[in-house]
C-alpha cells in the first residue's frame, strides 16, 4: 500500500515506519524536524528507518498547505497516518496558540489535501488526554463528558471532530486512535520514563509531582504500532479506539521499575501537583479488542527493561 506518514521521524512514527517497511508498504514521510526536542535525534531515527528500507522524505511544516497539497498530489497516497503534532500537556499551557495552529489547522490541512488527492483512509493520532478529569474509569470511547484541562487535550478533541466532519461531508474513512502514554525505545527525552532513566543512571535527583499515586496507562510502543496497523486495515466509516494497556501504573511504581532495571535507587524530590495533569488514565480497550483484534502483550516491567537496554546501548 502507498502510505503517507506525518511525524515519521519521531518516537512512535519511526517505530511504525520500520514496521510498515518490513510489511512491504511504500512510504512517504513528512516531518518538520522542529526543535521541540533535538532535531539530531529525529535524524538518527530517520537513519534507523533507512536501514530497514527506502522511503521518500519531505521536511515540511504540515501547516504549509500549498507544499503539503503539492506533495499529496504528487504522491497520491492511498492512506494517511497522521502522527505529527505539538505534544505534551505542560508545554501547551505555555504556547496554546502554537498548539492550536499545529494540531487543529495542521490537521485540517492534511484532511483537505487528503480529500483532494483521493486518500481512501485517514488514521488520526489522538490522545487519552481528551478524557480530562470528569469521566468514569476505565475510559470508554463513548464517554460524552470529555472536559479537557489543557490546550493540548482540547486540540486533540478538535482534531477528532474535524476528522468526523470530513467523513460526514466527503465519505472519507477515518479512524481516531486515542494513545495512552506510549513508551519504549526512542522515547522523547522530555518524557518521564526517559528523563528518569537518564537521571537515575547518573545519580541525579528526580522530581516527583504530587504524592506519586497518580496513575498512567503505560503502553509499550510495539503494542501501539500493532494497533495502528490494525486500524489501517480496518474497514469502517468513522471509528474511535482506545489504544492502551488497561493496567494503570502509579508514578511510584514507575520509578521503582526503572530503579530495578537500572540497578540504582532514585534520589527523589517532591513537588506539588502540576496544572493540567490528570490523576489517572485508564483505557477500556474492549472495543479495540473486539473490532481490531488489538491485544497488548508487553507487561510494564518487561517494557521498562527493553527501554533501559536501548538507553544503555546508546550510552556505551
Amino acid at each position: 500500500m502507498k502510505l503517507l506518514i506525518t511525524g515519521g521521524a519521531g518516537f512512535i512514527g519511526s517505530n511504525l515506519c520500520e514496521f510498515l517497511l518490513r510489511q512491504g508498504h511504500s512510504l512517504t514521510i513528512l516531518d518538520e524536524l522542529n526543535d521541540f526536542y533535538s532535531p539530531s535525534l529525529k535524524r538518527e531515527n530517520l537513519a534507523s528507518i533507512e536501514k530497514v528500507g527506502a522511503f521518500d522524505f519531505h521536511e515540511v511544516d504540515i501547516c504549509d498547505y500549498p507544499r503539503v497539497s503539492g506533495i499529496f498530489n504528487s504522491v497520491r497516497p492511498e492512506a494517511v497516518i497522521h502522527l505529527a503534532a505539538r505534544a505534551g500537556v505542560r508545554p501547551s499551557l505555555e504556547q496554546p496558540l502554537l498548539y492550536e495552529r499545529v494540531n487543529v489547522y495542521g490537521t485540517t490541512c492534511l484532511l483537505e489535501a487528503s480529500r483532494h488527492s483521493g486518500v481512501r483512509k485517514f488514521v488520526f493520532a489522538s490522545s487519552s488526554s481528551i478524557y480530562g478529569i470528569a469521566n468514569r474509569v476505565p475510559f470508554r470511547e463513548d464517554d460524552q463528558s470529555n472536559l479537557p484541562i489543557s490546550p493540548y487535550a482540547a486540540t486533540k478533541i478538535a482534531g477528532e471532530k474535524m476528522a468526523y466532519t470530513y467523513f460526514h461531508l466527503y465519505s472519507m474513512p477515518v479512524v481516531c486512535l486515542r494513545f495512552f502514554t506510549v513508551y519504549g525505545p526512542r522515547q522523547r527525552p522530555d518524557l518521564a520514563i526517559r528523563k528518569f532513566t537518564d537521571m537515575i543512571s547518573r545519580g541525579q535527583p528526580i522530581t516527583v509531582f504530587g504524592d506519586g499515586l497518580s496513575g498512567r496507562d503505560y503502553t509499550f510502543v510495539d503494542d501501539t504500532v500493532q494497533g495502528i496497523d490494525a486500524a489501517l486495515h480496518f474497514d469502517c466509516g468513522y471509528e474511535i479506539f482506545n489504544l492502551g494497556n488497561s493496567h494503570p501504573i502509579t508514578l511510584n511504581q514507575m520509578v521503582q521499575a526503572i530503579e530495578n532495571a537500572v540497578g540504582k535507587k532514585a534520589i527523589i524530590r517532591h513537588e506539588p501537583d502540576q496544572p493540567g495533569d490528570v490523576p489517572i488514565t485508564y483505557a477500556d480497550i474492549s472495543k479495540a479488542r473486539r473490532m481490531l483484534k488489538y491485544s497488548p502483550s508487553t507487561p510494564f516491567a518487561q517494557g521498562i527493561r527493553k527501554f533501559v537496554e536501548w538507553y544503555q546501548a546508546g550510552q556505551a
